[in-house]
Protein backbone atom coordinates (compact mmCIF):
# COMPACT_ATOMS: atom_id res chain seq x y z
CA UNK A 1 0.00 0.00 0.00
CA UNK A 2 2.84 1.91 0.81
CA UNK A 3 4.42 1.45 -3.02
CA UNK A 4 0.84 2.41 -4.07
CA UNK A 5 0.69 5.77 -2.55
CA UNK A 6 4.29 6.36 -3.20
CA UNK A 7 3.65 5.84 -6.85
CA UNK A 8 0.12 7.66 -7.27
CA UNK A 9 2.21 10.57 -5.71
CA UNK A 10 4.82 10.77 -8.12
CA UNK A 11 2.48 10.95 -11.09
CA UNK A 12 0.26 13.50 -9.37
CA UNK A 13 3.45 15.77 -8.35
CA UNK A 14 3.51 17.58 -11.76
CA UNK A 15 -0.03 17.93 -12.36
CA UNK A 16 0.44 19.34 -8.39
CA UNK A 17 3.22 21.61 -9.03
CA UNK A 18 1.87 23.12 -12.08
CA UNK A 19 -1.37 24.24 -10.19
CA UNK A 20 0.43 25.64 -7.16
CA UNK A 21 2.92 27.73 -10.00
CA UNK A 22 -0.66 28.94 -11.40
CA UNK A 23 -2.08 29.68 -8.04
CA UNK A 24 -0.83 33.26 -8.30
CA UNK A 25 -2.43 36.68 -8.59
CA UNK A 26 -3.45 38.18 -11.87
CA UNK A 27 -5.27 40.61 -12.90
CA UNK A 28 -7.95 40.47 -15.72
CA UNK A 29 -8.67 43.80 -17.85
CA UNK A 30 -11.35 44.80 -20.38
CA UNK A 31 -9.74 46.58 -23.26
CA UNK A 32 -10.71 49.69 -22.47
CA UNK A 33 -9.79 49.41 -18.70
CA UNK A 34 -13.58 49.72 -17.55
CA UNK A 35 -13.43 46.31 -16.22
CA UNK A 36 -10.90 44.99 -13.84
CA UNK A 37 -10.96 41.30 -12.10
CA UNK A 38 -8.34 40.97 -9.46
CA UNK A 39 -7.51 37.32 -7.70
CA UNK A 40 -5.78 33.85 -7.70
CA UNK A 41 -5.77 31.97 -11.27
CA UNK A 42 -6.73 28.83 -10.85
CA UNK A 43 -6.59 27.70 -14.26
CA UNK A 44 -5.93 28.48 -17.89
CA UNK A 45 -7.80 26.15 -20.61
CA UNK A 46 -6.27 28.47 -23.80
CA UNK A 47 -9.40 30.12 -23.87
CA UNK A 48 -10.58 30.84 -20.65
CA UNK A 49 -9.15 31.49 -17.06
CA UNK A 50 -10.25 30.74 -13.97
CA UNK A 51 -10.12 33.04 -10.91
CA UNK A 52 -10.98 32.65 -7.83
CA UNK A 53 -12.08 35.76 -6.56
CA UNK A 54 -13.80 38.04 -3.47
CA UNK A 55 -16.85 36.92 -5.17
CA UNK A 56 -16.45 33.51 -5.84
CA UNK A 57 -15.10 31.74 -8.63
CA UNK A 58 -15.28 33.32 -11.91
CA UNK A 59 -14.47 32.08 -15.57
CA UNK A 60 -13.53 34.75 -17.55
CA UNK A 61 -13.21 34.27 -21.67
CA UNK A 62 -9.48 35.36 -22.50
CA UNK A 63 -10.17 36.68 -25.88
CA UNK A 64 -12.33 40.07 -24.40
CA UNK A 65 -9.12 40.70 -21.49
CA UNK A 66 -5.66 41.20 -20.90
CA UNK A 67 -3.68 39.34 -18.21
CA UNK A 68 -0.89 40.99 -15.66
CA UNK A 69 0.86 39.40 -13.24
CA UNK A 70 3.23 37.14 -11.95
CA UNK A 71 0.67 33.96 -12.78
CA UNK A 72 -0.31 34.87 -16.02
CA UNK A 73 0.50 32.24 -18.68
CA UNK A 74 2.35 32.46 -21.79
CA UNK A 75 -0.79 32.24 -24.52
CA UNK A 76 2.27 31.90 -27.69
CA UNK A 77 3.85 28.74 -25.79
CA UNK A 78 0.40 27.34 -23.69
CA UNK A 79 0.15 23.60 -23.51
CA UNK A 80 -3.07 22.03 -22.39
CA UNK A 81 -2.87 19.99 -19.38
CA UNK A 82 -5.08 17.31 -18.74
CA UNK A 83 -4.65 14.67 -16.27
CA UNK A 84 -6.43 11.33 -15.40
CA UNK A 85 -6.31 8.96 -12.55
CA UNK A 86 -8.03 5.79 -11.72
CA UNK A 87 -8.09 2.51 -12.88
CA UNK A 88 -5.67 0.68 -14.40
CA UNK A 89 -7.49 -1.57 -16.48
CA UNK A 90 -8.77 1.65 -18.25
CA UNK A 91 -5.10 3.16 -18.24
CA UNK A 92 -3.34 0.52 -19.85
CA UNK A 93 -4.27 -0.09 -23.12
CA UNK A 94 -8.02 1.39 -23.91
CA UNK A 95 -7.45 5.12 -23.31
CA UNK A 96 -4.06 5.28 -24.80
CA UNK A 97 -5.28 3.82 -27.92
CA UNK A 98 -8.09 6.07 -27.59
CA UNK A 99 -5.71 9.03 -27.34
CA UNK A 100 -3.65 7.83 -30.80
CA UNK A 101 -6.76 7.41 -32.52
CA UNK A 102 -7.82 10.84 -31.45
CA UNK A 103 -4.52 12.49 -32.66
CA UNK A 104 -4.68 10.58 -36.16
CA UNK A 105 -8.03 11.55 -36.70
CA UNK A 106 -6.69 15.25 -36.07
CA UNK A 107 -3.54 15.94 -37.21
CA UNK A 108 -1.37 15.48 -34.35
CA UNK A 109 1.40 13.28 -33.84
CA UNK A 110 2.09 11.67 -30.13
CA UNK A 111 4.81 10.99 -27.96
CA UNK A 112 4.55 8.80 -24.62
CA UNK A 113 6.57 9.99 -21.65
CA UNK A 114 7.60 7.34 -18.95
CA UNK A 115 6.85 8.60 -15.09
CA UNK A 116 7.94 7.35 -12.16
CA UNK A 117 5.66 4.27 -10.70
CA UNK A 118 4.80 2.80 -14.08
CA UNK A 119 3.06 6.15 -14.69
CA UNK A 120 3.12 8.37 -18.09
CA UNK A 121 2.15 10.85 -20.26
CA UNK A 122 0.78 11.20 -23.85
CA UNK A 123 1.84 14.28 -25.67
CA UNK A 124 0.10 15.88 -28.91
CA UNK A 125 2.38 17.66 -31.03
CA UNK A 126 2.34 19.93 -33.83
CA UNK A 127 5.35 18.99 -35.90
CA UNK A 128 7.90 19.54 -32.88
CA UNK A 129 5.47 21.75 -30.73
CA UNK A 130 3.66 20.43 -27.72
CA UNK A 131 -0.23 21.23 -28.08
CA UNK A 132 -1.32 19.10 -25.14
CA UNK A 133 -0.24 16.70 -22.75
CA UNK A 134 -2.40 13.75 -20.96
CA UNK A 135 -0.81 12.51 -18.01
CA UNK A 136 -1.86 9.02 -16.39
CA UNK A 137 -1.83 8.46 -13.06
CA UNK A 138 -2.41 4.92 -12.91
CA UNK A 139 -3.84 3.36 -9.30
CA UNK A 140 -7.11 2.16 -8.66
CA UNK A 141 -10.45 4.02 -8.46
CA UNK A 142 -10.40 4.42 -5.01
CA UNK A 143 -7.33 6.57 -5.74
CA UNK A 144 -8.86 8.16 -9.36
CA UNK A 145 -12.07 9.43 -7.22
CA UNK A 146 -9.78 10.56 -4.21
CA UNK A 147 -7.78 12.93 -6.52
CA UNK A 148 -10.70 14.13 -8.41
CA UNK A 149 -12.20 15.49 -5.16
CA UNK A 150 -8.60 16.74 -4.23
CA UNK A 151 -8.83 18.70 -7.29
CA UNK A 152 -5.61 17.04 -8.03
CA UNK A 153 -7.12 15.55 -11.23
CA UNK A 154 -9.31 16.52 -14.23
CA UNK A 155 -10.80 13.01 -14.87
CA UNK A 156 -11.57 10.27 -12.84
CA UNK A 157 -11.04 6.58 -14.65
CA UNK A 158 -13.39 4.03 -12.55
CA UNK A 159 -14.43 0.59 -12.81
CA UNK A 160 -17.64 0.90 -10.76
CA UNK A 161 -20.23 3.83 -10.42
CA UNK A 162 -19.35 6.25 -7.11
CA UNK A 163 -20.56 5.66 -4.02
CA UNK A 164 -22.25 7.45 -1.10
CA UNK A 165 -19.17 8.51 0.69
CA UNK A 166 -17.56 9.60 -2.44
CA UNK A 167 -20.86 11.62 -3.83
CA UNK A 168 -20.70 13.50 -0.45
CA UNK A 169 -16.74 14.49 -0.21
CA UNK A 170 -17.51 15.88 -3.89
CA UNK A 171 -20.31 18.23 -2.78
CA UNK A 172 -17.97 19.01 0.06
CA UNK A 173 -15.40 20.03 -2.15
CA UNK A 174 -17.90 22.26 -4.19
CA UNK A 175 -17.71 19.41 -7.36
CA UNK A 176 -21.74 19.45 -7.01
CA UNK A 177 -23.28 16.17 -7.91
CA UNK A 178 -20.92 14.08 -9.64
CA UNK A 179 -24.18 11.78 -11.03
CA UNK A 180 -26.12 14.62 -11.92
CA UNK A 181 -25.91 14.92 -16.05
CA UNK A 182 -23.14 15.47 -17.62
CA UNK A 183 -20.66 14.54 -14.82
CA UNK A 184 -19.62 10.99 -16.24
CA UNK A 185 -19.49 9.18 -19.24
CA UNK A 186 -19.54 5.31 -19.59
CA UNK A 187 -16.27 4.39 -21.74
CA UNK A 188 -17.16 1.12 -22.24
CA UNK A 189 -18.22 -1.93 -20.77
CA UNK A 190 -16.44 -5.02 -19.36
CA UNK A 191 -17.44 -7.86 -16.57
CA UNK A 192 -15.64 -9.75 -13.84
CA UNK A 193 -16.06 -13.13 -14.75
CA UNK A 194 -14.96 -16.57 -12.99
CA UNK A 195 -11.43 -18.52 -14.33
CA UNK A 196 -9.87 -21.54 -13.96
CA UNK A 197 -7.50 -23.20 -16.20
CA UNK A 198 -7.96 -25.19 -19.34
CA UNK A 199 -7.19 -28.44 -17.66
CA UNK A 200 -9.85 -28.04 -14.96
CA UNK A 201 -12.55 -29.94 -15.09
CA UNK A 202 -15.12 -28.10 -13.59
CA UNK A 203 -17.27 -26.30 -16.33
CA UNK A 204 -20.18 -24.19 -14.47
CA UNK A 205 -21.10 -22.21 -11.39
CA UNK A 206 -23.82 -20.56 -9.57
CA UNK A 207 -23.37 -17.48 -8.06
CA UNK A 208 -24.26 -18.42 -4.33
CA UNK A 209 -21.29 -21.09 -5.43
CA UNK A 210 -19.02 -18.47 -6.14
CA UNK A 211 -19.77 -16.37 -3.24
CA UNK A 212 -19.37 -19.34 -1.15
CA UNK A 213 -15.73 -19.81 -3.06
CA UNK A 214 -15.06 -16.07 -1.99
CA UNK A 215 -16.21 -16.29 1.21
CA UNK A 216 -13.95 -19.36 2.18
CA UNK A 217 -17.34 -21.52 2.77
CA UNK A 218 -16.75 -23.73 0.03
CA UNK A 219 -13.15 -24.66 -0.03
CA UNK A 220 -12.62 -27.72 -1.87
CA UNK A 221 -13.38 -28.54 -5.87
CA UNK A 222 -15.68 -31.68 -4.93
CA UNK A 223 -18.48 -29.54 -3.84
CA UNK A 224 -18.81 -28.14 -7.56
CA UNK A 225 -18.75 -31.78 -9.00
CA UNK A 226 -14.45 -31.73 -9.39
CA UNK A 227 -11.71 -33.36 -7.68
CA UNK A 228 -10.69 -33.76 -4.24
CA UNK A 229 -8.61 -30.71 -4.26
CA UNK A 230 -8.30 -27.39 -2.20
CA UNK A 231 -9.26 -24.45 -3.83
CA UNK A 232 -6.73 -21.31 -4.15
CA UNK A 233 -8.49 -17.97 -4.85
CA UNK A 234 -7.26 -15.38 -7.01
CA UNK A 235 -8.25 -11.56 -7.42
CA UNK A 236 -7.40 -8.01 -7.84
CA UNK A 237 -6.19 -5.85 -5.06
CA UNK A 238 -9.15 -5.04 -2.55
CA UNK A 239 -8.53 -1.10 -3.52
CA UNK A 240 -9.59 -1.85 -7.29
CA UNK A 241 -13.00 -1.02 -9.05
CA UNK A 242 -13.07 -4.70 -10.35
CA UNK A 243 -12.42 -5.90 -6.47
CA UNK A 244 -15.29 -3.51 -5.47
CA UNK A 245 -17.97 -4.49 -8.16
CA UNK A 246 -17.60 -7.58 -7.01
CA UNK A 247 -18.25 -6.54 -3.65
CA UNK A 248 -21.19 -4.51 -4.06
CA UNK A 249 -22.52 -7.42 -6.66
CA UNK A 250 -21.89 -10.60 -5.48
CA UNK A 251 -21.36 -9.92 -1.62
CA UNK A 252 -23.28 -7.18 -0.18
CA UNK A 253 -26.78 -9.55 -1.15
CA UNK A 254 -25.25 -12.09 0.99
CA UNK A 255 -24.36 -10.25 3.74
CA UNK A 256 -21.00 -11.91 3.96
CA UNK A 257 -17.13 -10.77 3.71
CA UNK A 258 -14.53 -11.70 1.99
CA UNK A 259 -12.20 -14.87 3.32
CA UNK A 260 -8.38 -13.82 4.28
CA UNK A 261 -7.01 -16.43 2.11
CA UNK A 262 -7.21 -14.86 -0.96
CA UNK A 263 -4.49 -14.06 -3.16
CA UNK A 264 -4.58 -10.52 -4.61
CA UNK A 265 -3.07 -8.73 -7.91
CA UNK A 266 -2.87 -5.39 -8.98
CA UNK A 267 -2.65 -6.52 -12.55
CA UNK A 268 -5.47 -8.87 -14.07
CA UNK A 269 -2.76 -10.04 -16.52
CA UNK A 270 -0.89 -11.45 -13.24
CA UNK A 271 -3.89 -12.89 -12.13
CA UNK A 272 -4.68 -14.49 -15.26
CA UNK A 273 -1.01 -16.02 -15.72
CA UNK A 274 -1.14 -17.80 -11.68
CA UNK A 275 -4.66 -19.13 -12.72
CA UNK A 276 -3.14 -20.93 -15.86
CA UNK A 277 -0.52 -22.36 -14.23
CA UNK A 278 -2.36 -23.92 -11.47
CA UNK A 279 -5.44 -26.14 -12.15
CA UNK A 280 -7.05 -25.99 -8.88
CA UNK A 281 -7.26 -22.23 -9.32
CA UNK A 282 -10.30 -19.87 -9.69
CA UNK A 283 -9.76 -15.86 -10.56
CA UNK A 284 -11.95 -13.39 -10.63
CA UNK A 285 -10.63 -11.78 -13.67
CA UNK A 286 -11.49 -8.76 -16.35
CA UNK A 287 -13.67 -10.39 -19.25
CA UNK A 288 -11.54 -7.95 -21.72
CA UNK A 289 -8.22 -9.44 -19.69
CA UNK A 290 -9.29 -12.95 -19.19
CA UNK A 291 -6.41 -14.19 -21.73
CA UNK A 292 -6.05 -18.13 -22.16
CA UNK A 293 -8.06 -18.59 -19.31
CA UNK A 294 -11.66 -20.79 -19.76
CA UNK A 295 -14.46 -18.44 -17.97
CA UNK A 296 -17.13 -20.48 -16.25
CA UNK A 297 -21.42 -20.47 -17.34
CA UNK A 298 -22.93 -19.08 -14.24
CA UNK A 299 -26.51 -21.67 -14.01
CA UNK A 300 -28.78 -21.47 -11.71
CA UNK A 301 -31.06 -24.47 -9.61
CA UNK A 302 -34.12 -23.32 -12.75
CA UNK A 303 -31.68 -24.90 -15.37
CA UNK A 304 -30.75 -21.28 -16.99
CA UNK A 305 -27.19 -21.22 -17.85
CA UNK A 306 -25.53 -17.53 -18.83
CA UNK A 307 -22.55 -17.40 -20.42
CA UNK A 308 -19.97 -14.29 -20.88
CA UNK A 309 -19.98 -13.29 -24.37
CA UNK A 310 -19.78 -9.90 -26.05
CA UNK A 311 -23.32 -9.80 -26.85
CA UNK A 312 -24.38 -11.00 -23.61
CA UNK A 313 -22.08 -7.96 -21.62
CA UNK A 314 -23.19 -5.37 -24.27
CA UNK A 315 -27.21 -6.14 -23.22
CA UNK A 316 -26.42 -6.07 -19.70
CA UNK A 317 -27.88 -9.90 -19.59
CA UNK A 318 -24.48 -11.02 -18.04
CA UNK A 319 -25.09 -10.51 -14.43
CA UNK A 320 -22.00 -9.33 -13.59
CA UNK A 321 -21.39 -6.63 -16.18
CA UNK A 322 -19.47 -3.69 -15.24
CA UNK A 323 -19.37 -0.07 -17.16
CA UNK A 324 -16.16 1.65 -16.69
CA UNK A 325 -16.63 5.23 -16.17
CA UNK A 326 -14.95 8.27 -16.74
CA UNK A 327 -16.07 10.90 -13.84
CA UNK A 328 -15.89 14.70 -14.98
CA UNK A 329 -15.34 17.98 -12.70
CA UNK A 330 -18.17 20.92 -12.89
CA UNK A 331 -15.41 23.14 -14.06
CA UNK A 332 -14.86 23.87 -18.12
CA UNK A 333 -11.84 21.15 -19.58
CA UNK A 334 -9.34 22.68 -22.14
CA UNK A 335 -10.91 22.73 -25.73
CA UNK A 336 -8.76 19.30 -26.80
CA UNK A 337 -10.17 17.62 -23.98
CA UNK A 338 -13.09 18.53 -24.90
CA UNK A 339 -12.61 17.15 -28.48
CA UNK A 340 -11.35 14.48 -26.98
CA UNK A 341 -14.21 13.21 -24.95
CA UNK A 342 -16.49 14.04 -27.79
CA UNK A 343 -14.45 11.65 -29.61
CA UNK A 344 -14.91 8.97 -27.71
CA UNK A 345 -18.53 8.58 -28.20
CA UNK A 346 -18.43 8.23 -32.30
CA UNK A 347 -18.21 5.32 -34.18
CA UNK A 348 -14.20 5.49 -34.81
CA UNK A 349 -13.61 5.24 -31.09
CA UNK A 350 -15.84 2.16 -30.66
CA UNK A 351 -14.37 0.65 -33.08
CA UNK A 352 -10.47 1.35 -31.01
CA UNK A 353 -12.32 0.17 -28.18
CA UNK A 354 -13.63 -3.48 -29.68
CA UNK A 355 -9.55 -3.99 -30.37
CA UNK A 356 -8.54 -2.95 -27.58
CA UNK A 357 -10.55 -6.22 -26.10
CA UNK A 358 -13.56 -4.41 -24.50
CA UNK A 359 -17.02 -4.40 -25.28
CA UNK A 360 -17.80 -0.91 -26.69
CA UNK A 361 -21.43 1.33 -26.68
CA UNK A 362 -21.98 1.01 -30.57
CA UNK A 363 -25.36 0.23 -30.86
CA UNK A 364 -26.48 -3.12 -32.77
CA UNK A 365 -29.47 -5.39 -33.71
CA UNK A 366 -29.79 -8.48 -32.71
CA UNK A 367 -32.16 -11.09 -35.09
CA UNK A 368 -34.63 -13.43 -33.43
CA UNK A 369 -32.79 -16.14 -35.21
CA UNK A 370 -30.11 -15.28 -32.18
CA UNK A 371 -32.59 -15.80 -30.10
CA UNK A 372 -32.35 -19.55 -29.51
CA UNK A 373 -30.95 -19.62 -25.53
CA UNK A 374 -33.69 -17.02 -24.76
CA UNK A 375 -36.51 -18.62 -26.46
CA UNK A 376 -35.80 -22.41 -24.67
CA UNK A 377 -35.02 -20.78 -21.27
CA UNK A 378 -38.72 -18.78 -21.47
CA UNK A 379 -40.24 -22.68 -22.93
CA UNK A 380 -38.58 -24.21 -19.87
CA UNK A 381 -39.71 -20.94 -16.97
CA UNK A 382 -43.47 -21.25 -18.95
CA UNK A 383 -46.77 -21.82 -16.40
CA UNK A 384 -48.42 -24.09 -18.30
CA UNK A 385 -51.20 -23.57 -20.86
CA UNK A 386 -51.04 -19.50 -19.92
CA UNK A 387 -47.32 -19.06 -19.99
CA UNK A 388 -47.36 -20.65 -23.41
CA UNK A 389 -49.86 -18.43 -24.75
CA UNK A 390 -48.21 -15.18 -23.02
CA UNK A 391 -45.16 -16.39 -24.59
CA UNK A 392 -46.85 -17.00 -27.96
CA UNK A 393 -48.09 -13.39 -27.79
CA UNK A 394 -44.78 -11.96 -27.73
CA UNK A 395 -43.37 -13.70 -30.43
CA UNK A 396 -46.26 -13.04 -32.65
CA UNK A 397 -45.89 -8.97 -31.73
CA UNK A 398 -41.62 -9.25 -32.07
CA UNK A 399 -42.01 -11.48 -35.06
CA UNK A 400 -39.74 -9.94 -37.92
CA UNK A 401 -38.13 -7.57 -35.82
CA UNK A 402 -34.19 -7.39 -34.28
CA UNK A 403 -33.59 -6.05 -30.27
CA UNK A 404 -31.26 -3.41 -29.70
CA UNK A 405 -28.60 -3.96 -27.57
CA UNK A 406 -29.52 -1.11 -25.50
CA UNK A 407 -31.33 -2.33 -22.62
CA UNK A 408 -32.55 -0.57 -19.81
CA UNK A 409 -32.66 -1.79 -16.02
CA UNK A 410 -33.25 -0.04 -12.75
CA UNK A 411 -31.14 0.71 -9.13
CA UNK A 412 -32.27 -2.18 -6.61
CA UNK A 413 -35.72 -0.63 -4.66
CA UNK A 414 -35.94 2.01 -7.18
CA UNK A 415 -37.90 3.11 -10.19
CA UNK A 416 -34.36 5.71 -11.34
CA UNK A 417 -32.34 3.62 -14.49
CA UNK A 418 -29.22 2.70 -13.42
CA UNK A 419 -25.90 3.98 -14.81
CA UNK A 420 -25.84 1.87 -18.03
CA UNK A 421 -29.28 2.44 -18.48
CA UNK A 422 -29.17 6.31 -17.89
CA UNK A 423 -26.30 6.57 -20.69
CA UNK A 424 -28.12 4.15 -23.18
CA UNK A 425 -31.31 6.56 -22.83
CA UNK A 426 -29.03 9.74 -24.13
CA UNK A 427 -27.64 7.49 -26.83
CA UNK A 428 -31.27 6.30 -27.86
CA UNK A 429 -31.87 9.86 -27.72
CA UNK A 430 -29.10 11.09 -30.06
CA UNK A 431 -30.28 8.74 -32.77
CA UNK A 432 -33.44 9.89 -32.64
CA UNK A 433 -32.36 13.28 -33.17
CA UNK A 434 -29.91 12.38 -35.48
CA UNK A 435 -33.42 10.44 -38.00
CA UNK A 436 -31.33 6.99 -37.56
CA UNK A 437 -35.48 5.64 -37.07
CA UNK A 438 -37.11 7.75 -39.29
CA UNK A 439 -39.46 5.69 -40.92
CA UNK A 440 -38.97 2.34 -38.39
CA UNK A 441 -41.00 1.10 -35.93
CA UNK A 442 -39.59 0.86 -32.13
CA UNK A 443 -41.23 -1.51 -29.67
CA UNK A 444 -40.26 -0.59 -26.29
CA UNK A 445 -40.87 -3.93 -24.02
CA UNK A 446 -40.84 -4.19 -20.87
CA UNK A 447 -40.46 -7.38 -18.41
CA UNK A 448 -40.80 -8.25 -15.09
CA UNK A 449 -39.94 -10.73 -12.28
CA UNK A 450 -41.76 -13.49 -11.57
CA UNK A 451 -42.92 -12.63 -8.13
CA UNK A 452 -46.37 -12.03 -7.91
CA UNK A 453 -49.50 -12.79 -9.85
CA UNK A 454 -48.74 -12.74 -13.72
CA UNK A 455 -51.31 -10.08 -14.49
CA UNK A 456 -49.81 -7.66 -11.97
CA UNK A 457 -46.35 -8.33 -13.72
CA UNK A 458 -47.86 -7.22 -16.57
CA UNK A 459 -48.67 -4.22 -15.99
CA UNK A 460 -45.44 -3.24 -14.22
CA UNK A 461 -43.62 -4.17 -17.00
CA UNK A 462 -45.67 -1.76 -19.30
CA UNK A 463 -45.30 0.78 -16.65
CA UNK A 464 -41.56 0.48 -16.94
CA UNK A 465 -41.47 0.49 -20.40
CA UNK A 466 -43.93 3.79 -20.77
CA UNK A 467 -41.63 5.28 -18.14
CA UNK A 468 -38.12 4.53 -20.43
CA UNK A 469 -39.94 5.72 -23.50
CA UNK A 470 -40.66 9.02 -22.52
CA UNK A 471 -37.10 9.38 -20.77
CA UNK A 472 -36.00 8.59 -24.09
CA UNK A 473 -37.88 11.13 -26.02
CA UNK A 474 -37.73 13.91 -23.21
CA UNK A 475 -34.16 13.68 -23.84
CA UNK A 476 -34.48 13.66 -27.65
CA UNK A 477 -35.23 17.36 -27.58
CA UNK A 478 -34.37 17.90 -31.00
CA UNK A 479 -35.86 15.24 -32.41
CA UNK A 480 -39.03 15.17 -35.11
CA UNK A 481 -40.58 11.97 -33.12
CA UNK A 482 -43.70 11.73 -35.46
CA UNK A 483 -41.26 10.50 -37.75
CA UNK A 484 -40.67 7.03 -35.87
CA UNK A 485 -44.04 4.77 -34.51
CA UNK A 486 -43.47 4.29 -31.32
CA UNK A 487 -45.01 1.72 -28.71
CA UNK A 488 -44.91 -0.07 -25.60
CA UNK A 489 -45.46 -3.56 -24.62
CA UNK A 490 -45.94 -5.25 -21.33
CA UNK A 491 -44.80 -8.87 -21.30
CA UNK A 492 -44.31 -9.44 -17.66
CA UNK A 493 -42.27 -12.57 -16.67
CA UNK A 494 -42.65 -14.38 -19.84
CA UNK A 495 -39.07 -13.98 -20.88
CA UNK A 496 -36.67 -14.48 -18.01
CA UNK A 497 -32.98 -14.40 -18.20
CA UNK A 498 -32.07 -16.22 -14.86
CA UNK A 499 -33.44 -17.43 -11.81
CA UNK A 500 -36.04 -16.04 -9.61
CA UNK A 501 -34.90 -17.25 -6.35
CA UNK A 502 -31.91 -15.20 -5.83
CA UNK A 503 -32.11 -10.92 -5.61
CA UNK A 504 -29.71 -10.73 -8.89
CA UNK A 505 -32.16 -13.16 -11.19
CA UNK A 506 -34.68 -10.92 -10.22
CA UNK A 507 -32.75 -7.80 -11.04
CA UNK A 508 -31.61 -8.86 -14.47
CA UNK A 509 -35.21 -10.34 -15.34
CA UNK A 510 -36.41 -6.31 -14.70
CA UNK A 511 -35.85 -4.90 -17.35
CA UNK A 512 -36.55 -2.88 -20.89
CA UNK A 513 -35.73 -3.78 -23.97
CA UNK A 514 -35.96 -2.20 -27.30
CA UNK A 515 -37.19 -4.30 -30.65
CA UNK A 516 -36.75 -2.28 -34.23
CA UNK A 517 -38.52 -3.12 -37.65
Amino acid sequence: MTFLRAAICAALFLTVLARGLAAQDVTLSSPDGAVEITGTLLGFDGEFYRVQTQFGELTVDGSGVACDGPGCPSLSAFVAEITFAGSSAMSEVMLPALIEGFALRNGYQTQREPLPGGNFSHVLLRGQKPAARFTFAVSNTDAGFAALVADEADIAMATREIRLLERKAARAAGLGDLTGTGRSRILALDAFVPVVAPANPVREITLPQLAGILTGRINNWQVLGGPDAPISIHMPVSGSGLSQAVEDKLMAPSGAGFTSKINRHDRSSTLVRRVLIDPFAIGIASYAERGAARVLTLSGPCGFSLQASRQAVKTEDYPLTVPMFLYLPARRLPKVARDFLAYVRGPAAQAVIRRAGFVDQAPELIPVSRQGNRLSNAILAADQKAGLAELQRLVTALGGMRRLTATFRFEPGSSRPDAQSRSNIEQLARALEAGEFDAQELVFAGFSDGVGPADGNRQIAMKRAAAVRDAVIKAAETADVSRVKIRTEGFGEVLPMACDDSDWGRQINRRVEVWVR
